[in-house]
């Protein structure tokens, strides 16, 4: 169910994903080791939060930081720009539940065309955004893409990425933007893992509610 009014960011977005596993943060999910399979700190950090906002009921905020702000602060011009470059309209939504499964969710950046949707970064470095016009969309953010189409089902989302600084000849590189399709291969892994990882969750926090008495 998508939800049009909460803005990314607000108190009741945040209390709206509290507990979610959420797109932005599948990559945390996937991040095990190569050489042995074993979680990584992002994984397991990312478990606690969970656990903990699910006993609380209350999110847990991220440090916010300067780079962050310049990604929220220019996102509305990226939206812009793409409206113009694509001929696009976009529909901004809130956060939306995955219509099956408990305790998964998205954020899109907007939805756009039929079955589509748009994801944004705004890379304060700029040499982060001129590396994805050379290389493409960074693998980091496959889990996200693909989680959004996932949750959202949708067929494609446009990856873009924008830097308003380019200038000097290179104005035509502010806005980076290409069509990823959707891979049901990569999905059905995804939809496992993150379910699997929803489970371990579950068992952490009935842990703890079956404590008793003092330590």
């Amino acid at each position: 169910m998508l939800d049009r009014q909460s803005d990314q960011g607000s108190a009741e977005w945040l209390r709206q994903r509290a507990g979610c596993a959420t797109a932005s943060c599948f990559a945390d999910i996937l991040a095990v080791s190569k050489k042995d399979g074993k979680p990584l700190k992002a994984r397991e950090d990312y478990l606690m939060r969970l656990v903990v906002e699910r006993i609380t009921g209350e999110p847990v905020e991220s440090a916010s930081s300067f780079a962050m702000s310049w990604g929220t602060d220019a996102e509305p011009y990226a939206r812009a720009e793409y409206e113009i470059v694509t001929g696009n309209i976009v529909t901004e939504v809130g956060f939306a539940l995955h219509p099956k499964h408990n305790w998964i969710g998205a954020s899109s950046d907007g939805l756009a065309g039929v079955r589509g949707g748009v994801e944004i970064k705004c890379p304060h470095n700029s040499a982060i955004h001129l590396q994805t016009w050379a290389e493409g969309m960074p693998d980091h953010h496959i889990a996200q893409v693909q989680g959004q189409m996932w949750v959202l089902d949708l067929d494609w989302i446009d990856f873009c990425s924008y830097d308003p600084r380019m200038q000097n000849g290179g104005e035509h590189l502010k806005l980076y933007c290409k069509r990823i399709m959707r891979d049901q291969t990569y999905i059905d892994d995804l939809e496992k893992k993150v379910l699997a990882f929803l489970a371990e969750v579950q068992v952490k926090v009935n842990e703890f509610f079956a404590m008793k008495g003092v330590a």
